[in-house]
Order: C-alpha cells, then sequence, then structure tokens
C-alpha cells in the first residue's frame, strides 16, 4: 500500500507495459481517506482517555461524573462508527491492491506479446526428415498409447486417457524428472494435495484475477491448483523462516487442472492445452540479494531434463507484455515441435521477488534480534 501510495506514477507506466490499464484515482482518495480516519480516531482516543482520567478525578473529589460519562460514552459510539467505515474502506484497498500485478524488472524487454520475446540461448539442432513429420496425437493414436476420443466420451474436450505404453512413459518421465532433481539438484520432493482453499489461490496470485480459469469445487471455498506451485508455495504461508535454512528447495509432481477459459479455439488438438495435465514443479525461497542468482540456477535444473533427452530447445526472455501476472522476470524453455516446424513452451522459469510472499506472508529472520523481512519465491 505504501509503494503503491508513494508511487502510483510508477506502477501506472508498469502495468501500461504489461498492455495492460490502471487508474488508482479511487486508490489515492480511499488511501487519502483511511489516514485521515486513522488520524481522527487517534485522537478521539487520546481525548477519551483524557476524560477517563477526569472522571476518576471527579469521582475521587466526590463531585458529579455524569456529563462528562456521556461524553466518554459519546467518543466511544464515534469510535467504533469510524472503525467500521475504516474497515469497509481497508477492503476495498486490499481488494485494488490485489489486482494490480508484479512490477517487471528493469532488464525485462518492453514488448506487446510473444512475437516480442528474444531468444537468449539455443541449444541442439531440429532435425532434418525427408519425410512430413506426423503430429503426436496421430502417433499416439496410431500406437494406441493415447485415445483423445474417450477422454472426450468421459470427460469432454481437452481430455485424454493415456493407455499401455502411454501411461508408463509418462510415469517413467515424472520419475526421471523427480529423480534428477532430488538426487542430483538437491531439491526435496513433496506430493501435495490437489485441492486448496481460497486463501491459498490468493498468496500465488491466481485469485481474484483469474478466478474464470480455475476450477472451483460447488462447496466453499475451495479449488482444483493449476500447478502444485500454489499449495508448495503456500507450504510456509504465515511462516516466519530461518535465514540458515535458505534457500529452500522443493519439487513436487501434481496432476493439474485449469480451465483454460481464454483459449476457446486454440490447440483444440493434441496434448498442448489440456484442462488436466501432469507437471513436475520446482519450487525456491530465497533471500531477496540470493534470488536472480538462484534464478539462473532453477532455470539450468530444468534445461538440463532437455539436455538428458536430447531435445533441441531454446530459451526465451519474456517481454512485458507475455509476462505473468506474478512474475517480476521470466524464462521460458520452447521445445522443438518436428510437425508443428516451431518451439512451444514446456516449462517457465520465474522469480516472483517478494510479491507472492508480501500476498501470503511468508517472511524470515537474519538472526534471532532481526525484524522479519519478506522471502523471493520461484518456480519452474
Amino acid at each position: 500500500m505504501k509503494f503503491v501510495r508513494e508511487n502510483p506514477d510508477a506502477v501506472v507506466a508498469a502495468v501500461k507495459k504489461r498492455n495492460g490499464n490502471l487508474d488508482l484515482t479511487e486508490f489515492l482518495a480511499l488511501d487519502k481517506e483511511r489516514r485521515e480516519i486513522v488520524q481522527s480516531v487517534e485522537q478521539l482516543k487520546k481525548q477519551r482517555n483524557d476524560a477517563s482520567q477526569e472522571i476518576g478525578k471527579l469521582k475521587k473529589a466526590g463531585q458529579n461524573a455524569d456529563a462528562k460519562q456521556a461524553e466518554v460514552r459519546a467518543m466511544g459510539e464515534d469510535i467504533a462508527k469510524q472503525d467500521e467505515k475504516l474497515g469497509v474502506i481497508e477492503e476495498k484497498l486490499k481488494a485494488i491492491l490485489l489486482t494490480i500485478p508484479n512490477i517487471p524488472a528493469d532488464d525485462v524487454p518492453v514488448g506487446k506479446d510473444d512475437t516480442c520475446n528474444p531468444v537468449i540461448r539455443t541449444i541442439g539442432e531440429p532435425r532434418k526428415f525427408d519425410f512430413t513429420p506426423k503430429p503426436h496425437w496421430e502417433i499416439g493414436e496410431n500406437l494406441g498409447i493415447l485415445d483423445f476420443e474417450r477422454g472426450v466420451k468421459v470427460s469432454g474436450a481437452r481430455y485424454v486417457f493415456y493407455k499401455g505404453l502411454g501411461s508408463r512413459l509418462e510415469r517413467s518421465v515424472i520419475e526421471f524428472f523427480l529423480d534428477l532433481h532430488t538426487q542430483k539438484h538437491g531439491y526435496t520432493e513433496f506430493f501435495p494435495p490437489y485441492i486448496v482453499n481460497g486463501a491459498s489461490m490468493q498468496g500465488t496470485g491466481q485469485l481474484p484475477k483469474f478466478a474464470e480459469d480455475m476450477y472451483k469445487l460447488e462447496n466453499g471455498d475451495m479449488y482444483l491448483i493449476p500447478t502444485a506451485e500454489v499449495p508448495i508455495t503456500n507450504l510456509h504461508r504465515d511462516e516466519v523462516l530461518k535465514a540458515e535454512d535458505l534457500p529452500l528447495k522443493y519439487t513436487a509432481y501434481s496432476a493439474c487442472f485449469r480451465a483454460e477459459a481464454g483459449a476457446a479455439g486454440r490447440d483444440t488438438r493434441g496434448l498442448i492445452r489440456m484442462h488436466q495435465f501432469n507437471k513436475v514443479e520446482l519450487v525456491k525461497f530465497t533471500k531477496p540479494e540470493e534470488s536472480w542468482a538462484e534464478l539462473d540456477k532453477l532455470t539450468n535444473d530444468a534445461e538440463e531434463v532437455l539436455q538428458i533427452l536430447g531435445l533441441p530447445y531454446h530459451v526465451v526472455r519474456l517481454c512485458t507484455g507475455d509476462l505473468g501476472f506474478s512474475s517480476a522476470t521470466t524464462y521460458d524453455l520452447e521445445v522443438w515441435l518436428p510437425a508443428a516446424n516451431c518451439y512451444r513452451e514446456i516449462s517457465s522459469c520465474s522469480n516472483f521477488l517478494d510479491f507472492q510472499a508480501r500476498r501470503a506472508n511468508i517472511k524470515f529472520r537474519r538472526d534471532a534480534k532481526a525484524k522479519p523481512e519478506l522471502v523471493h519465491t520461484l518456480t519452474g
């Protein structure tokens, strides 16, 4: 709140770089009114305390204190009314703040969309074929390892059955990822819940902005997770971590669920944009001064998977117009798809700085006497 109040022009400019529009007129007016009410309540409380002391003196002297007591009661009622008004204003301010995306890092390239993402490095050469490669969905169906037709029958569009060796392959790839990250890269493995509460979704930035992309359970404030980032990051919600334990490096497999509300007509065939898919997530909690170096390490950890598999890929830096809501900077790993004749994103490695930690109240203490500070969170 303090940052937005003191830097409104910078915040508006940052959102504009993201191709968004932000009007802070209401926020600034409400914030001004909030501070005026806080000041008024503090003055009233001081006056009430002074009056209470006078009542004590009057009673001690055997004098009538009825008028002064009535005055104190009136001030108490006024304080209660102003506190109630203050609560309403603070809820409005919080609602506005929760819709403001993270500010892109200074070196994030400015651009309108993914066509403006610069390629940082390319690893491997796309294989040349003397025939037209078949798309993966056709290969999968011909081999009997993917069944899209029955996936649609049972669940609807953008669902699939893995079958036989397809199921075994999927399971083996997941195990390979987890073994690599835990045994070589030093991550601690978790197996998280697939259902989380609204506070968890708010903590990582999915709510309230992207409610339409989430699957919400009918009863209660519960949601199917879009990735394991949500439950794993919220492991430490409302906690103060020890500096000597940082960085914390976690990995988790989960099924992921996305409504893909804004993806109508896009990637309607194959496994590219499913409502349910499998993912191995990497999550880090770091000290602020170490998060950029840890982002490079996390990106390298994700890249090693592709290098071992021998898949041609490149790394792109997302421009401001393509950057995720919570991210300050993101590197996308894009793998070459022969049938599509293009690179497609299969992993996003992001540094959120203290954006998620502020929403989820995740802090650390440098020593026993130090004031708690917000951690930085990263995922890939």
